[in-house]
């Protein structure tokens, strides 16, 4: 099912990376901000602390999630995050894209041995595929619902306890 760091966007790999190197680099600043000289994007000495609050404060954060997704990899759950951000997206999506971007979901994350299957129960699998069938803008609704659950119950805590988070928040304390 996981195929692994593979999976995981380029992007986010580096993305967690470059987070590692800054966050890693704060003991030797004396400043609280780092900007990214790419895309200007600034980084908060107590960003991953504002993490720890609240799972939805760390879905909000650019660098929270791809910290978090780097971890899901690590655990082989990326599929969780993946399926819940792809469900986002295709709440943006155009009622004339609606079916064909609702089998993709479907396909990738939902039905019976699919190549990133998520924990769903019987049951959300039948409405959801129901739902699939007159795609609608919350079709995945319920789907995304247990799973965020999922993340939020088992994921998240086992996050917040990794080795990955600790050491950032310990440097970030020390900073």
């Amino acid at each position: 099912m996981c195929r692994g760091l593979d999976s995981l966007p380029i992007t986010c790999l580096e993305r967690a990376k470059e987070l590692k190197a800054l966050f890693g680099s704060l003991l030797q600043k004396s400043d609280h901000n780092i900007a990214k000289k790419n895309d200007k994007l600034k980084f908060s000495v107590n960003e991953p602390l504002k993490w720890k609050e609240s799972f939805e404060k760390l879905l909000s954060s650019q660098n929270g999630l791809c910290l978090f997704r780097a971890f899901l990899v690590s655990e082989f759950s990326e599929e969780n995050i993946a399926f819940y951000l792809a469900c986002e997206d295709y709440r943006t999506t155009k009622p004339s894209k609606l079916a064909a971007k609702a089998k993709k979901i479907y396909d990738e994350f939902i039905g019976s041995d699919t190549p990133r299957e998520v924990n769903l129960d019987h049951v959300t699998k039948a409405i959801t595929k129901e739902n699939v069938e007159q795609p609608t803008q919350s079709c995945f609704d319920l789907a995304q619902a247990k799973i965020y659950t999922l993340m939020e119950k088992d994921c998240y805590p086992r996050f917040l306890k990794s080795s990955m988070y600790l050491e950032l928040t310990r440097k970030t304390k020390r900073g």
